[in-house]
C-alpha cells in the first residue's frame, strides 16, 4: 500500500480499486446535472457513418446505445484471498436474495458477471437508485458494495478500462510502468496481478505509477494505497519526456531500466465515453483528435524506447477515432522498421466482442471537409493536419503492419462504453537507438527537444536515445532537463530533495525518503520485541524525515529501493512505500517504541516469530465488536496464548479450517494491543466490517457505526 502524504491534504473520491461491479450511470451519481443537454451531435454521426467503423445495419443500434446510461460495473480485487471470500458472499447471499425481489410486480434482474473477465470477478448491473430504494434488501445490498468500496475491497471501474492490464500477461518478476495512472484503476489491477503469489510478500517486479498532474497523483495515491504494497511507487512527469532511470546491475555496474510491461493509456478525446462524460455530447469535434495526435504519438514512442527487448506495451485511448487510435501505431511500427509488432489478442479474452482494427481512414475538418490524403492536404492546413495522421500508402508495408490485430470495442455489442487498445512487442532495439551506438555514447543524458520529424520523421542521433531521453515538447513547452548520468545524490540513503522554486508553486512539497542503514539505532529493540528473522531486509525500510524522532517506519522491495536510490534527482516521487510500524510512546515502557501497522501485516506477517495469538471465529468476533474485552472474553487456546504475552503491540492470526466449509477459507491477520487485562484489534473501521461480513455478522450501518462508537465510550459492553 501506498502512504499519502501528510503534508497534502484533500478530498478524495473514495471509491476503491479491488472488486469489479458495474451499475448504471444514474447510480453512480454519473450524468447529474445534464438533464439539458441534448444527445445529440450530427457532426459526430456524419463522420462515423462515413468512416464504416460500425458494422453495415448496425450504425442506429450503435447511436442509440451511446445515448443509453452506461452500466455499472464493479470489480472484486483479484489480489488476496479475500477475493473469493467476496465473490461467494455476493453469489451466495445478496445475488440470491435479489432474485426473489419483485417491484412493481416485476422481478428485479440480479447482477451479471463481464463474461470475458477471469473468475467471475468483474460484474454488471442496470439497476438504479430509485430501483435500490424501493427494496430493504436492494438497500442492504447498496449497502455492503458502499462499505466494501471504501476499504477497497470492490471497485467502481468502467469494463472496458480492465481490459489492457489484462492483455499484459503481467508475471510476478515484472518491472511495469504506467505511463498516464491517474485516476488509478489500471494502476489497481497492475498492483494485484503483480502480488498474484500471497506466499510472497516481496515479488521481484514492481509498477512505477507516473502521471503529468501533480494533484491527479495523490488522487493515484490513495487508489494504490489500498492495496498495502511495497512494490509501487508513484511520480509526477510529462510522460512525452519521462526521463530513463539507472539502477545497479547485478554485476556491480550502473544499468539502464527497460520496463518488462508497459501500459500507454493516452490523453484522448474521450468520444467512447459519451455515455457517462455527457459533455462529449456538445463539446465533440474532429479537431480534438488532431490537437491530440502528437501528444499520443511522443507519448507512445518514449513508450516503446524504454520498454525491454522481448516486452509488451499496451497502447489504449477511449476514443473510437482512427487519428487517435491506428494512424499512431501506424507511426511506431513503421518508424521501428520491424523492432515492433503488433501481437494477436484475439484468443487471450474470450468472450469480449471486439472488432478488428481498420487500414483504411480519412480526415474530415470541424467545416466537414474531407482529406482521403496527404496530397489533398493545402498548405494552410499543414500545422493542424499532419501526414503521419493518414494511413501508409505503401499497400505491401500497410499489409505486413496487420493492424487488424487492433481492437475496437463498440458500445452497442457488449453494453459498454466505446474504447481501442493494440498490443505492442518490442523485438529489437529502436532503430535510431542502433545507428548511433559510438556517438551515444559520448552524448549528455540531457533532453534535448525534438523536431517534427524525429522520431517519427528522421531518426537523429542526440533525440529519443535508448539509453538517453526520448520524447519532445509541446509548442511553448520547455523541455526538461535531466541531471547528468554521472550525477548521484548528496546522501546515500536519500531519495527525493525538495523540489525547485517552480515546483513549489505548482505542486507539493514532499517530505523526502531516507532509507535507514542497517545498524540504526532504530532496528535491535524492533528486532528483539518482535523476534525478527535473520532475513529480515532492513535496508528496505525508510522514513521520511532527516532529523528528531521518526513516527512512522515504510518498507518499499529490493528492486524499488534500487531504483529510488540511484534516481533520486531525476524522480519526482510523490509516494512509495507500505506503512509497517508507527512510534505508539506507550510502547517505550513494554519495550519497543514501534507497533505494527495494519496497512503492512501482511508485508511484515513472514518475517515475525513472536508475539502472536491464534485466534478463531468467534475471538475474531469479540475483538471487531467490542473496543477493549477483557482476555477473559477470549476462548480458552487463545487466552491461555495471550497469558503468556507481555503488554504490547501483537499480531492476532486466524486460519482456516477446512473441516468447517462454511467458515471463512481464508487466512486474516489483525494487528492488536496486548493490555494489561484487556485486548484490542487496531483495525480501522471499514476494515472491521469486512472481516465481520467474513464471517458471517450481519453488519447494518447506521446501527454497527452508534454501536462501535458506544463500546469506544462505555468500554465494550455488548455486541454487534
Amino acid at each position: 500500500m501506498v502512504v499519502i502524504s501528510p503534508v497534502r491534504k484533500q478530498v478524495i473520491n473514495p471509491i476503491g480499486a479491488r472488486l469489479v461491479v458495474t451499475f448504471p450511470s444514474a447510480w453512480m451519481g454519473w450524468g447529474a446535472g445534464y438533464a439539458d443537454i441534448i444527445k445529440e451531435n450530427k457532426l459526430f454521426e456524419a463522420y462515423y457513418q462515413e468512416l464504416g467503423l460500425v458494422p453495415e445495419g448496425e450504425f442506429d443500434q450503435f447511436m442509440e446505445a451511446m445515448r443509453e446510461p452506461l452500466p455499472a460495473t464493479i470489480r472484486i480485487t483479484g489480489y488476496k484471498s479475500h477475493a473469493k471470500e467476496i465473490l461467494h458472499c455476493l453469489k451466495n447471499k445478496y445475488f440470491k436474495e435479489i432474485q426473489e425481489v419483485e417491484i412493481d410486480g416485476q422481478k428485479i434482474e440480479a447482477p451479471q458477471p463481464l463474461s470475458w473477465y477471469p473468475d467471475e470477478l468483474a460484474w454488471h448491473t442496470n439497476m438504479s437508485r430509485k430501483i435500490l430504494r424501493k427494496s430493504p434488501l436492494l438497500e442492504k445490498f447498496h449497502q455492503f458494495l458502499v462499505s466494501e468500496t471504501e476499504s477497497g475491497n470492490i471497485s467502481r471501474q468502467e469494463a472496458v478500462s480492465m481490459i489492457p492490464p489484462l492483455l499484459m500477461k503481467i508475471e510476478p518478476h515484472h518491472k511495469i510502468l504506467d505511463m498516464c495512472a491517474a485516476p488509478g484503476s489500471k494502476t489497481a489491477q497492475l498492483i494485484e496481478m503483480l502480488h498474484s503469489d500471497m506466499d510472497v510478500p516481496f515479488p521481484e517486479g514492481f509498477v512505477i505509477a507516473n502521471d503529468v498532474d501533480n494533484k491527479r497523483c495523490y488522487l493515484l495515491v490513495h487508489q494504490a494505497k489500498r492495496l498495502n504494497s511495497p512494490c509501487i511507487m508513484v511520480v509526477n512527469h510529462d510522460a512525452s519526456c519521462i526521463p530513463r532511470l539507472q539502477i545497479d546491475t547485478e554485476d556491480g555496474h550502473k544499468g539502464t531500466l527497460f520496463y518488462d510491461r508497459i501500459l500507454c493509456d493516452v490523453p484522448c478525446s474521450g468520444d467512447g465515453t459519451m455515455r457517462k462524460n455527457i459533455d462529449v455530447w456538445k463539446k465533440w469535434t474532429t479537431s480534438n483528435s488532431l490537437h491530440l495526435h502528437g501528444l499520443q504519438i511522443r507519448i507512445a514512442v518514449r513508450g516503446v524506447e524504454q520498454l525491454a527487448v522481448g516486452g509488451r506495451m499496451v497502447y489504449s485511448t477511449c476514443s473510437l477515432n482512427p487519428i487517435e487510435d491506428e494512424a499512431v501505431i501506424a507511426t511506431l511500427l513503421e518508424k521501428s522498421e520491424g523492432a515492433l509488432e503488433l501481437a494477436d489478442a484475439s484468443a487471450d479474452l474470450p468472450g469480449l466482442k471486439w472488432m478488428p482494427g481498420v487500414t483504411k481512414w480519412k480526415l474530415m475538418t470541424k467545416e466537414g471537409q474531407w482529406y482521403k490524403d496527404w496530397s489533398e492536404v493545402p498548405a494552410n492546413r499543414h500545422t493542424q493536419i499532419r501526414p503521419t495522421m493518414f494511413p501508409p500508402t505503401d499497400t505491401e508495408k500497410l499489409a505486413n503492419m496487420k493492424l487488424e490485430r487492433c481492437m475496437r470495442i463498440l458500445p452497442h455489442h457488449q453494453n459498454t462504453g466505446g474504447f481501442f487498445v493494440a498490443v505492442l512487442v518490442k523485438k529489437a532495439p529502436m532503430p535510431w537507438n542502433r545507428r548511433f551506438p559510438k556517438l551515444r555514447k559520448e552524448q549528455s543524458s540531457s533532453s534535448v527537444p525534438q523536431p517534427e520529424d524525429s522520431p517519427v520523421g528522421t531518426p537523429l542521433p542526440e533525440t529519443s536515445l535508448e539509453d538517453g531521453d526520448g520524447g519532445g515538447k509541446e509548442a511553448g513547452e520547455d523541455s526538461p532537463k535531466e541531471p547528468e548520468a554521472g550525477d548521484q545524490t548528496k546522501e546515500p540513503n536519500v531519495c527525493g530533495p525538495p523540489p525547485n522554486k517552480k515546483m513549489k508553486r505548482h505542486g507539493f512539497k514532499e517530505d523526502p525518503f531516507v532509507f535507514l542503514t542497517e545498524d540504526d539505532p532504530v532496528f535491535p529493540p524492533i528486532e528483539s520485541f518482535y523476534d525478527l528473522s535473520p532475513d529480515f531486509p532492513k535496508i528496505n525500510v525508510l522514513t521520511r524525515t532527516h532529523e528528531g524522532k521518526k513516527r512512522h517506519l515504510y518498507m518499499v522491495s529490493k528492486e524499488l529501493r534500487n531504483v529510488m536510490l540511484n534516481n533520486s534527482e531525476r524522480m519526482k516521487v510523490i509516494n512509495t512505500g507500505v506503512k509497517v510500524w508507527s512510534r505508539n510512546s506507550d510502547g517505550e515502557e513494554f519495550g519497543c517504541a514501534f507497533r505494527l501497522a495494519q496497512e503492512g501485516i501482511y508485508t511484515l506477517f513472514p518475517y515475525i516469530r513472536s508475539r502472536m495469538i491464534t485466534v478463531s471465529v468467534e475471538d475474531i468476533k469479540i475483538l471487531l465488536t467490542q473496543e477493549n474485552p477483557y482476555l477473559s472474553k477470549l476462548e480458552e487456546d487463545a487466552h491461555q496464548q495471550a497469558k503468556k504475552i507481555g503488554m504490547g503491540s501483537i499480531v492476532l492470526k486466524f486460519r482456516p479450517d477446512n473441516s468447517n466449509p462454511d467458515g471463512p477459507q481464508c487466512p486474516i491477520e489483525l494487528c492488536g494491543w496486548r493490555g494489561k487485562t484487556s485486548i484490542r484489534a487496531f483495525v480501522p473501521r471499514n476494515e472491521r466490517f469486512h472481516y465481520l461480513r467474513m464471517l458471517g455478522v450481519e453488519i447494518e450501518k447506521r446501527r454497527s457505526h452508534f454501536r462501535l462508537v458506544r463500546y469506544t465510550e462505555e468500554g465494550g459492553r455488548g455486541a454487534v
